[in-house]
């Protein structure tokens, strides 16, 4: 048998180093090791390369699947929750209104007169939403919701017994308290929705306003089907509030609604990290600012423009139908019917089209839709004519609203202030049109007086070109030496002031992010042709 060789001073039979692996064959030690430093340190600063990369330059496409399991899921949770939230807001919104016939009989009231006490809910809902902004800066979007959710009890509950009473200042009292609790409900949803949408990387406003549509419908038949009934109007008022506001606290829970992180950030933003009372004054400056921006007010003449066309809907196309053709009133019923549903139609289809075609071309569409539909509608010689026009009008109206606020909220440490701006020019909208509207009718008719909503369809679609998504710039990046000090804002819009990838009070979808980095460099050390050592593979201690 051959001779075993045996191992000589020059090839010992262990390595001297135990982390050092046997060479190749005919590759000396040295230069494998070689090998394997130039290989470890091209992949160390890989990994330092991307973690420092700004991650507001991350489509939201490249973020995703990097997120940490469960984030997706959570998202998810929060947009459904959101989904839930609109249509129970119709539900609310509109239910009680179908029973104006009743509260009018129950208070003992004409209808001029019960005209002017639903201007009062109008004049709290505008000084609601002026405020709003601040409020939302300084307590966050959850804590405004509760707020807004009892206000909205006790409101309608103020409602429903003076009914009952015949008490026109508790009726009065409970209009106001339910004006000024609305926008507490309403923009933070918004707000909330603006945010999944940044997460989740697509349009998601257009299917929770589409929610609030279905909410509407049903408010409607169910205001139709206790009148029917002949349920007393006070127990249909405080039995849908009771269980709107049992529904909205079930959906505002943790497991299924996000957290306050961009009210936080906002406050950072702001100034609001001073202990003696900076917070309040930085959310206030905050929110002030936001009345100086151009690209925010014309963005609010945007609002101001939906809000009209389905406002002016809502209040007028069924007695102008009436009035202008001289038919029935079931058929005004069924004229608003059309509009409602072609509104609604384009809403669940809308999140598409924006994905696909960019805000700003889907909104010059909806200006012209709405533009000629309106003209259609208001010089129309037939009903035929005017449902063509009834249809074009709806389809117009539907996206204007969503995609003005998806672009108030574009800058999550601004979102709050920005979008209770915008939101004012909306109730300004509802205060100022039924009184204008009023006026022109009588001296030109319903039909015709609609037509002044054209003009502001046309500056709707002067302004279309600032709902184009900002660039947000983020922070200057810190250098690697003071890395660990930094703190960056992530498309998602989840940024927290002052943390860092080991800080744990790190928002969730900013670890996901910073976490999608370092996975990608092990993603690449995968498939390298010699795994790295476990030292090497330790996540370095950079900031995100």
């Amino acid at each position: 048998m051959p001779s075993t060789p045996q191992p000589s001073a020059a090839h010992p039979s262990q390595p001297e180093n135990h982390h050092e692996r046997t060479p190749a064959p005919g590759r000396s030690p040295r230069l494998a090791r070689r090998l394997r430093s130039s290989r470890r340190q091209g992949r160390q600063e890989l990994r330092v390369h991307r973690a420092e990369r700004p991650l507001h330059r991350l489509s939201p496409q490249r973020l995703r699947p990097a997120a940490p399991v469960g984030h997706h899921a959570t998202v998810q949770r929060a947009r459904w929750s959101l989904v839930g939230m609109f249509g129970l807001f119709g539900i609310i919104s509109t239910s009680w209104l179908g029973r104006l016939p009743s509260v009018r009989e129950g208070l003992d009231v004409s209808a001029g007169s019960l005209g002017l006490l639903l201007v009062v809910g109008a004049v709290g809902s505008l000084v609601g939403v002026t405020l709003i902004g601040t409020v939302i800066v300084r307590f966050g979007s959850r804590t405004t919701l509760r707020a807004g959710m009892l206000g909205a009890l006790v409101g309608f509950s103020l409602i429903g017994l003076g009914v009952a009473l015949g008490s026109v200042p508790l009726f009065s009292a409970g209009i106001l308290l339910n004006g000024l609790a609305g926008p507490a409900t309403n923009v933070p949803i918004n707000l909330e929705a603006a945010r999944v949408e940044k997460m989740l990387g697509k349009a998601v406003l257009p299917h929770v306003h589409a929610s609030f549509s279905i909410g509407a419908a049903v408010g409607s038949a169910l205001a139709a089907t206790t009148s029917a009934l002949q349920l007393h109007v006070t127990w249909h008022i405080v039995g849908v509030a009771l269980l709107v506001t049992a529904g909205r606290a079930v959906l505002i829970t943790p497991g299924t609604a996000l957290q306050d992180a961009p009210q936080r950030a906002t406050r950072q933003a702001s100034g609001g990290a001073a202990p003696d009372g900076g917070t309040h004054r930085g959310a206030g400056r905050s929110a002030l600012r936001a009345w100086t921006e151009p690209r925010t007010l014309l963005i609010g003449l945007v609002i101001l423009a939906a809000s009209l066309s389905e406002g002016a809907a809502a209040n007028w196309l069924n007695l102008a139908v009436v009035d202008g053709f001289a038919t029935r009133e079931a058929v005004g019923a069924v004229a608003y019917g059309t509009f409602v549903v072609a509104m609604l139609a384009v809403r669940l289809l809308g999140a598409g089209l924006i994905d696909r075609y960019g805000r700003v071309a889907v909104l010059r569409v909806s200006g012209i839709s709405s533009f000629v539909g309106l003209a259609a509608f208001g010089l129309a010689p037939s009903l035929p004519l005017a449902w063509v026009g009834i249809v074009l009008w709806g389809m117009g109206a539907a996206l204007a609203y969503p995609v003005g606020t998806a672009a108030a909220a574009d800058d999550p440490t601004k979102a709050a202030a920005r979008v209770s701006v915008v939101g004012s020019f909306g109730s300004i909208a509802s205060l100022s049109a039924p009184p204008v509207l009023g006026l022109l009718a009588d001296a030109w008719g319903i039909r015709h007086a609609l037509l002044v909503i054209t003009a502001a369809m046309v500056v709707s679609l002067l302004a279309a070109g600032k709902v184009r998504p900002e660039t947000v710039h983020a922070p200057e990046q810190p250098s690697p030496e003071t890395a660990d000090q930094g703190a960056q804002d992530t498309e998602a819009g989840t940024l927290d002031g002052e943390a860092s990838m080991a800080a744990p009070s790190a928002t969730e979808a900013e670890s996901g992010a910073v976490e999608g980095t370092v996975e990608a460099v092990e993603a690449v050390e995968a498939v390298a042709e010699e795994p790295l050592p476990r030292a090497a593979r330790e996540p370095v201690t950079a900031s995100a």
